[in-house]
């Protein structure tokens, strides 16, 4: 294990000494915030420490079996002995790693998922609302809640736009690296020689922003109109203007919602679309300086980056970012998306440890 990963584990091990002390203290009462916030981190502190402290067990059960070598007597103990910590220190020293890894503020968070119809016209669309099933059947799996947010249907079916939100514990953890271009190759419906096209969607998935911490709108900033909503919604969405759209003035970001019951609503889900899209933007910018010089391995998640191609006379599926083929779309449109999405966080977990390593 390098040095500098053990000189944070040590400081970590002080740490939670001196929380223990704290914390059992009558004094650590009195400021309750302060007293939770100190819980939470000793909580959070405890299960690294304790697995550092299995690994320097095992480094000395290793060592003390070595030196028991020279002993005739002891010499087959003290290999099985030997052999058994030296298998296990890789394990222990992978799991620190792991655990050390900087954690996103944002992942649990709940997400607002954009599906946009893209190239291919009506082929388009109807692979979006396909996307929009796989996205919520998966939620589903996950038992996350989906609440439509705002959607603009197709002449022939699926969306021309569709914004969702995503609520539930880890839902961008797991949805963050379906951002991108998702392409389908396929026979439509209407074609009347069996030849393929290709249409496209693109996805966006951004955290919900916190109002009070994260994006500050300046009222000034923004434009603010309500018209009649249109399409499904029962014979109340056509007697007032209770549909909304906000314009971002400075950016020129535009977010309608029109699938509430009231204009209050619509312009309380509107405004958190918008912070969204604004903290998004400007997260985009950052790393999008950060992979000038060094670019994810899984993608950097640009709006027109082709992330996935959905083959279904093959009945392929291939993530483009990490040569992923799986021969079960299906089950993947079906929102069976673990095996993709599991893939995907291993392979940004072993860049960050490359990263941790250098």
């Amino acid at each position: 294990m390098r040095q500098g990963i053990r000189d944070k584990l040590e400081s970590l091990s002080g740490r939670l000494e001196e929380l223990g002390r704290i914390l059992s203290s009558v004094e650590a009462t009195r400021d309750l915030d302060e007293f939770r916030r100190m819980t939470r981190e000793h909580a959070e502190l405890g299960p690294v420490v304790a697995l550092y402290r299995e690994w320097q067990k095992t480094k000395a059960d290793a060592a003390s079996a070595r030196e028991m070598l020279a002993d005739p007597e002891m010499k087959e103990l003290a290999e099985e002995e030997m052999r058994t910590a030296e298998e296990r220190l890789p394990e222990i020293e992978l799991e620190l790693q792991r655990r050390l890894l900087p954690k996103s503020t944002d992942d649990e968070r709940n997400v607002f998922l954009e599906i946009r119809a893209g190239t291919g016209g009506d082929e388009s669309a109807l692979f979006a609302g396909e996307l929009f099933r796989m996205y919520t059947r998966y939620a589903e799996r996950q038992r996350w809640q989906v609440e439509v947010l705002s959607a603009s249907e197709a002449e022939l079916g699926g969306y021309k736009e569709v914004i969702a939100r995503v609520n539930g514990a880890g839902a961008y953890s797991r949805l963050k690296f379906e951002s991108g271009a998702h392409r389908v190759q396929r026979v439509p419906e209407t074609e009347a020689q069996g030849r393929i096209h290709t249409s496209a969607c693109t996805v966006a998935v951004m955290p919900e922003a916190d109002p009070l911490e994260d994006v500050e709108i300046n009222p000034a900033d923004v434009r603010i109109d309500t018209f009649r909503a249109s399409g499904a919604g029962g014979q109340h969405i056509n007697k007032t203007d209770s549909a909304v759209r906000i314009t971002h003035l400075p950016t020129g970001l535009v977010v309608e919602c029109q699938d509430g019951r009231s204009q209050h609503q619509n312009k309380a889900r509107a405004m958190s679309v918008l912070a969204a899209r604004i903290r998004d933007a400007r997260e985009r910018e950052q790393h999008a300086r950060i992979a000038s010089t060094r670019k994810s391995l899984v993608g950097s998640g640009d709006r027109s980056e082709r992330i996935r191609t959905y083959n279904f006379p093959q009945g392929r599926v291939t993530d483009h970012r990490i040569n992923l083929t799986l021969y079960r779309i299906d089950a993947i449109m079906d929102g069976d998306l673990d095996e993709v999405i599991d893939a995907l966080s291993a392979e940004y977990q072993a860049e960050q440890l490359a990263a941790l390593a250098e």
